[in-house]
């Protein structure tokens, strides 16, 4: 049996069906400690090689991720019926928790998450949503103001479309094309 300590300290989670399917979920992973110091270029590519295998794994994209000195921010899609998004955020902090012993860091015990609502999932407030997401280095001092398209650890994983980038001039247009063909057709092409 859990101690109380240990309810006090865990988040409340909404129930599991919030986060399978076609969820839409913005995930904040902090550094244990707030630990700093891991975020280099060699930490961003193994970073992305995992957060590839998690979205194509679980059946989810990642129209955003921006990695902060001491957190990751996340927003993941899901894509078929079957994704599972607590699922496929719990082999994702295990494979990058494995990355980040290099730098004797670890992601605190447990993510905090915000399920996007329906109205958050309309075109126009989901693409605010990732703007939002994309000004944390903004926020923090880390670029100049609207200098965040320049942030070097900010990008988007969509499984089977590794020449779309964030920023691009067409990345709206085929970022929707891309994920309803996927959620008509699957991930695999023939």
């Amino acid at each position: 049996m859990e101690s109380s300590d240990h309810r006090q300290n865990h988040l409340e989670r909404l129930p599991s069906e919030f986060y399978r399917g076609q969820a839409y979920v913005h995930w904040s992973m902090t550094m244990d400690d707030r630990k700093t110091g891991w975020l280099t270029a060699a930490f961003h590519a193994r970073f992305r090689e995992v957060l590839i295998h998690t979205m194509y794994r679980y059946a989810l994209c990642c129209p955003i991720y921006c990695c902060m000195p001491d957190h990751v921010h996340l927003l993941w899609v899901g894509i078929l019926d079957t994704a599972d998004q607590r699922k496929a955020a719990r082999y994702f902090r295990k494979q990058v928790n494995i990355v980040l012993k290099h730098w004797e860091a670890s992601f605190q015990q447990q993510p905090y998450d915000h399920v996007l609502r329906e109205h958050e999932r309309q075109q126009v407030a989901f693409e605010n949503v990732v703007e939002y997401i994309a000004r944390n280095p903004e926020r923090a001092g880390l670029v100049p103001v609207d200098g965040f398209r320049e942030y070097p650890y900010t990008g988007c994983v969509i499984p089977g479309a590794p020449d779309l980038t964030l920023w691009q001039p067409d990345f709206w247009d085929r970022f929707w094309k891309i994920y309803s063909y996927a959620r008509k057709n699957g991930l695999i092409v023939t």
